[in-house]
Order: C-alpha cells, then sequence, then structure tokens
C-alpha cells in the first residue's frame, strides 16, 4: 500500500478508533475571545440553554401566526395525539419528539448548525478530548458488515501490547459472540474502566485466538512526526483536539532537539476542530502581538486573538494543505500566508468561515449553533471560497511518491539554502 501522506481520510478513519464513535468542552484560554470561541468546526463552547450569546429570547410557548393555534406547542400536542391516537403500529413519543426537534433545527439550513441528543452529545464530547478508556485499536467491518476486523492497534496500547494485530477477526468479546453484530455494539463491549480486563477471540490465519487485554486510558494520536532527509522536520496534524497542544509542542521540541534546518507542517484532510488549540499552535509559531484571527457576530461585534507569548518559529516553514484542509486549519494556514511567514503549497482549501458554540439543554442534549463569522489577518472572509496556496501542486493519484510532499521538500530545501 502506498503511504501517500499522513491520515488520509481521517474523517472517517477516526471514526473506526476503538472508543469508537469518538465523535468539546470550552476551557478558558489566553482572553475572553478564546473561552468564548473555541470550535471552529466540531469543538463547542458549552452554554446553558439560557444564555444570550447570539441573541436569542425565550421561544416557550411561542406564538405564531395560525388563526387555529395560539402556539407552537398546542399545535405540536396535536399532531402527536393525533398519532398516537391512529398510527397503526404505535409510536415512541420520546423518538418522535427527539426527531421533531432535529427537524426544527435542521431546517434553519446552515449545516453547522445542528441538534444532538445525550448520547450523540456525551460521543461527541468524548472524541473531541481526544482520550478514552478502552484498548487503543482501530477496528473496522471486513468483507462485509457481519464481520469486524482489526485495522491497526495504537503503538504501546493495550491492544498493541497483548499481541492484536492486523487483520485479526474479532469474533467474541467476553465470551459473547459479536459475528453480525454492528461495529457501534462490538466498540461498547470492548470500551470499558481503565484497570479493567476485556477478553477478545479473534480469528487470525485460521487460528482461534483468545487475548486477555487490559484497559487503559487511550490518547489519540493527532500529531505524527519524524525528521526526514537533510534535516527537514515533518508534523502531520489530523485535527485540533484538546490533546493536539500538547502532542505538537512535544513534536517541535523534539524535532528541534534533532537538529531541524526547516519544518513541514502537514494539514492535508485536517477537518479543524478547537480554536483555541490552533491559536496555541500559531502562537508557538508567530512572535508577540500578531493577530491570528478575528470574529464578527451578527451585530457587527468584533473579537480579536493576536499572539501572546515570546515564542516564534525562526526557520524556514512550509504549510501543506488540501480541499480537505477546513476550519481550524485554515485558521493556521491564513494566520502563516497573511504574515509572509511560510509558504503554502497544494491546493485550495475547503473554505470554512464560520464558528459555531454549543448551548446545552436540561436533559444533557445539545444545540451547536453559527454565531460569527471569522476572518484571516488581512480581513479575508474565506468562507465558500478558501485559502489558495502560493505554490499550486495538485494530488497525482498515479504517482508512486506523494508528489505534493515531493513538492513541499524541494520548496524548503531552496529556502533552507537561501
Amino acid at each position: 500500500m502506498k503511504n501517500k501522506y499522513f491520515f488520509v481520510g481521517i474523517a472517517s478513519g477516526i471514526a473506526l478508533i476503538l472508543i469508537l464513535e469518538l465523535v468539546f468542552i470550552g476551557v478558558t484560554g489566553a482572553n475572553s475571545f478564546v473561552s468564548n470561541f473555541v470550535s471552529m468546526d466540531s469543538g463547542v463552547t458549552v452554554e446553558s440553554k439560557s444564555s444570550n450569546a447570539t441573541g436569542s429570547q425565550d421561544q416557550e410557548g411561542l406564538e405564531f401566526s395560525n388563526p387555529n393555534y395560539n402556539t407552537f406547542d398546542d399545535k405540536v400536542d396535536d399532531v402527536v395525539e393525533t398519532l398516537e391516537d391512529n398510527y397503526l403500529e404505535g409510536i415512541d413519543s420520546e423518538a418522535l419528539y427527539e426527531e421533531a426537534i432535529r427537524g426544527m433545527v435542521d431546517s434553519i439550513g446552515d449545516p453547522y448548525t445542528s441538534y444532538f441528543t445525550k448520547d450523540e452529545y456525551d460521543s461527541f464530547i468524548e472524541k473531541m478530548e481526544g482520550s478514552y478508556e478502552g484498548i487503543g485499536v482501530v477496528v473496522s467491518y471486513g468483507e462485509s458488515e457481519d464481520n469486524i476486523v482489526v485495522v491497526a492497534p495504537f503503538k504501546n496500547s493495550p491492544g498493541e501490547k497483548a499481541g492484536m494485530e492486523p487483520g485479526d477477526e474479532i469474533i467474541q468479546v467476553d465470551g459473547e459472540d459479536v459475528v453480525g453484530m454492528s461495529l457501534d455494539k462490538v466498540v461498547e463491549r470492548i470500551k470499558g474502566e481503565k484497570g479493567t480486563d476485556v477478553i477478545i477471540t479473534v480469528i487470525r490465519d485460521d487460528e482461534k485466538i483468545d487475548l486477555t487485554i487490559t484497559r487503559d486510558v487511550i490518547e489519540i494520536p493527532t500529531i505524527d512526526y519524524k525528521l526526514m532527509d537533510d534535516n527537514i522536520g515533518y508534523i502531520g496534524m489530523s485535527g485540533f483536539d484538546l490533546i493536539t497542544e500538547d502532542q505538537f509542542k512535544e513534536a517541535l521540541k523534539d524535532l528541534e532537539s534533532q537538529g531541524q534546518d526547516g519544518l513541514i507542517i502537514d494539514l492535508r484532510n485536517n477537518p479543524g476542530g478547537y480554536l483555541h488549540i490552533v491559536y496555541a499552535i500559531v502562537d508557538e509559531l508567530l512572535e508577540k502581538g500578531n493577530l491570528v484571527v478575528y470574529t464578527e457576530d451578527r451585530d457587527g461585534n468584533r473579537e480579536e486573538l493576536v499572539t501572546e507569548t515570546n515564542n516564534s518559529f525562526e526557520k524556514p516553514l512550509v504549510i501543506l494543505v488540501n480541499e480537505n484542509s477546513a476550519s481550524a486549519s485554515e485558521i493556521l494556514a491564513g494566520a502563516i500566508k497573511d504574515h509572509e511567514r511560510g509558504v503554502l503549497v497544494g491546493v485550495t482549501t475547503f473554505g470554512k468561515g464560520l464558528v459555531q458554540r454549543t448551548f446545552n439543554l436540561d436533559d444533557g442534549s445539545a444545540i451547536k449553533v453559527t454565531v460569527s463569522k471569522y476572518y484571516t489577518p488581512n480581513g479575508n472572509y474565506i468562507h465558500g471560497i478558501g485559502i489558495e496556496p502560493d505554490v499550486i501542486v495538485e494530488y497525482d493519484e498515479d504517482s508512486e511518491t506523494d508528489n505534493q510532499l515531493d513538492k513541499a521538500i524541494d520548496v524548503i530545501t531552496e529556502m533552507i539554502n537561501e
């Protein structure tokens, strides 16, 4: 298999990690802007349902223009009663209300404004925390959805230490047959508290093997790095989760200790994440006092993020991007490009220039709402447009190597030699 570049198809791959539906909680950042807007994509700021951050008002008992009903609630009650009394098979009232709420939110017409049930929101938060309790193995369906196979264990994970290997077919969990069971249900059985054991039975080369694995806290790797030939550093980033900041700083420190002469940051197929995390990473790269990004809400209120530390990266820098580099990835790319601190290589980015905030509801469910637009330091609103690289390189599927990375190496080599 060609190892073209880091985390190809990460959006689908992450969904297979043994949490599994690793499907964000706001934290205090450098200033009020960071704490209010921690997410550009899947990350969120948590507010109570009574928050008026977006200028909304309490809509309980909402009146609407219908001569036959006084309130929206009256019409909903009428519909539910009609279904309960007349539908042939009977209805699940709770599910009916949940989907009615989802439909109401979806009717806004914004793909980034959405409703989460409690279970969906719990998974959403768990994914963005970047860690979970389990065995640290990526799994997927096999030749059919009746078979669950191991894609790969994380390095030094409990699964790897217990001897689990890529290609293993999982047939039992704690003695329970899981053949034909959905991926979600299998994963749910494998997950569990740190320190507890799970016995996973696999088929490998027609041999049945029982593996006893002790669960632990698993950190999902969002950073892949190495020192390449000619002392060129490489950091691949799959997202901007809570753990990404520390992973990035560790990678950068290690590459510096190895004597890197320049750095390539690969943001291809990176869908985004927390704003305060990408801010912290840009703060490691740009000098103090540089504008990273600013937002404007529907009332025209502007909030700015400006680098505050004395950290900066002074060596040649190349940022690799593609059509799937979105949201927080575009914040980083836009800041580097506008401040002329590095060279962007690849193709035009995705183009997501919106900020979401999540509002918690009393039952543990939540609504994620688009609350503002963001702009690059030079005032560019990139939504639906994206960021065009300085050096355009289309990805060549037929190439024996990663031609985009090859070009990035050529560019940074020239920068180093200068």
